[in-house]
């Protein structure tokens, strides 16, 4: 569970993973400018949506963060999460949090900009987590990039301030509103060719 505040004294947060193999896991990461890990309310819910069990699944968390989405998704069985994310004091936190849990098998950690990170992905992911800072535009940026990073039947978690119809190919078919977090599960519209 995030500390009440999400932060705890000495400028780190703390971060509870919910379910699966390392449920009830406690890890701390760096207080940062727009660093909003995921609630363990708004991520309960989201695996409800996904199923519990990710066996087999590639997984990709662009905005990593805390990690709260990837290592969730990891933790319940995700064959290949990828992490991405620039900011070195976060990544630095990422790295121990994957040595702690001893997670290197199936976890990378890619210390790149999310665009770059996109732009070469080198094969596309089952499911995409979205979770970028607020009022950056960076779900109009990620638009046109969206279809190199999946196949048809790509899943895309989108957290935003504002609810969304959907992004591109993918329309929400799932949706919630935490505080000021809107939360959506997209889709895409039919079959197309990524």
């Amino acid at each position: 569970m995030i500390a009440a505040s999400g932060r705890s004294a000495g400028g780190t947060g703390r971060l509870r993973i919910v379910g699966g193999e390392w449920r009830r896991r406690v890890l701390r990461f760096p207080e940062s400018e727009g660093l909003r890990p995921t609630p363990d309310r708004v991520r309960e819910t989201l695996f409800n949506w996904l199923g519990q069990d990710l066996s087999g699944l590639s997984c990709l968390d662009l905005f990593a963060g805390s990690g709260a989405l990837g290592l969730e998704a990891a933790s319940r069985g995700a064959e290949r999460v990828v992490l991405v994310e620039r900011s070195p004091a976060a990544a630095d936190a990422l790295a121990a949090n994957l040595r702690l849990l001893g997670a290197g098998g199936r976890v990378e950690l890619v210390r790149r900009d999310a665009l770059e990170f996109a732009l070469s992905a080198p094969q596309p992911f089952d499911v995409i987590f979205l979770d970028p800072p607020y009022r950056q535009g960076w779900i109009e940026k990620l638009r046109p990039l969206l279809p190199r990073l999946a196949h048809p039947d790509t899943l895309v978690y989108v957290e935003a301030e504002a609810a969304l119809d959907g992004i591109g190919d993918w329309r929400t078919v799932r949706h919630g509103r935490a505080g000021q977090v809107f939360y959506h599960l997209m889709r895409r519209d039919g079959p197309q060719d990524a």
